[in-house]
């Protein structure tokens, strides 16, 4: 069967399509699962470069998000069966922890990403814990379902688990048209919040406001975080969800109100930002950090999505022996929306 490994960190052309042995019939609660769609995350970007402190053995299969097939199903599996459609969870973990017992998979020690912390499910077959997927349901298309897992699992435990986003409440999206942004808007909404979104483009403009935000504003212009006070009457707004990093920090802390919250997920643009304490201290604002959410949401998410209340926004899809193609195009910012991989057949 093929996978996309990575041989050693680089530029996409470090990349291949390779010819991999087929997995066996599945142990005793595992499944094999032919994979109909898998998508590409900025995550991919930083997995294929090398990311410091992160050791992973190559070479290394990529990739977080995908649905499949299950082709066959091992001992004491009753959840999925043979032709079932399904979702695979981006995250993994023991489940013996404490966290695990109370539903915060996510905060567990050994608590992984796949694609990041294992090799992940850019292939063609995946042998899997059947505990790590869940049936697709029906309605959601399995390349839109592709799209899913980890931007809208990221925004929940952003918005939900960490910033406690109430109804009525005010929220800034930075990006609002990436993976973890078009998802914030759509989750923040549904919970009820105004919605506010920076974006860098007119189409990515638009596509924000498509998605839900009631106001965009264009980070581009060197003073945005003015646009966000006028636009909330001077006072800021409750929560900022930010995920850009240096190139943004700032005047989202600007952008804040008293007694709010910035939470982040981590800095496409880099890891080290200031952060003024008398500003902080003196309007009691809270900064928090975020990763990932609890696998429970998931489901939930994934009816949301049937019913039609969240949708992933697909840029483009493309066959997997594309993928450096791929790469270079979302590193590139040249796609609105995310890219779905098909396996070559």
């Amino acid at each position: 069967m093929k996978a996309v490994r990575i041989h050693e960190h680089g530029v996409p052309s470090v990349l291949s399509l390779d010819e991999i042995p087929e997995p066996g019939p599945p142990g005793p609660g595992r499944v094999l699962v032919r994979m109909l769609a898998v998508s590409i995350n900025h995550l991919d970007l930083w997995v294929r470069r090398g990311m410091p402190g992160v050791k992973m053995d190559l070479p290394h299969i990529p990739g977080s998000d995908g649905t499949g097939e299950v082709l066959a199903a091992g001992e004491g599996v009753e959840h999925v069966g043979p032709g079932r459609l399904v979702v695979i969870e981006p995250g993994l973990s023991s489940g013996g922890s404490a966290h695990d017992r109370e539903g915060n998979d996510h905060l567990s020690d050994d608590y992984g990403i796949r694609g990041e912390h294992c090799p992940g499910v850019d292939r063609e077959i995946l042998d899997i814990e059947a505990r790590f997927v869940f049936p697709l349901p029906e309605g959601v298309d399995p390349v839109a379902g592709a799209a899913m897992p980890l931007v809208f699992l990221t925004a929940w435990g952003l918005l939900v688990s960490r910033a406690a986003l109430r109804a009525g409440e005010s929220v800034l999206v930075l990006g609002g048209a990436s993976g973890v942004g078009s998802a914030s808007i759509q989750l923040a909404r549904q919970l009820g919040a105004r919605v506010l979104a920076t974006a860098g483009s007119d189409a990515k403009l638009a596509l924000a406001r498509n998605l839900g935000a009631e106001e965009v504003v264009d980070h581009r212009d060197p003073e945005w975080d003015r646009r966000v006070r006028a636009l909330t009457d001077g006072r800021g707004v409750d929560v900022v969800v930010e995920h850009v990093g240096p190139a943004t920090w700032d005047r989202s802390m600007r952008s804040l109100a008293r007694n709010g919250r910035l939470v982040t997920c981590g800095g496409t643009t880099g890891a080290k930002v200031s952060v003024l304490l008398p500003h902080l201290f003196m309007k009691n604002q809270s900064l928090l950090g975020s990763t990932m959410g609890p696998r429970s949401c998931l489901p939930g998410i994934f009816e949301s999505a049937a019913r039609g209340e969240l949708r992933p926004v697909v840029g483009e899809v493309t066959p997997m022996s594309e993928v450096r193609r791929a790469h270079e195009r979302l590193e590139n910012r040249e796609v609105l929306g995310k890219i779905v991989m098909l396996p070559d057949r």
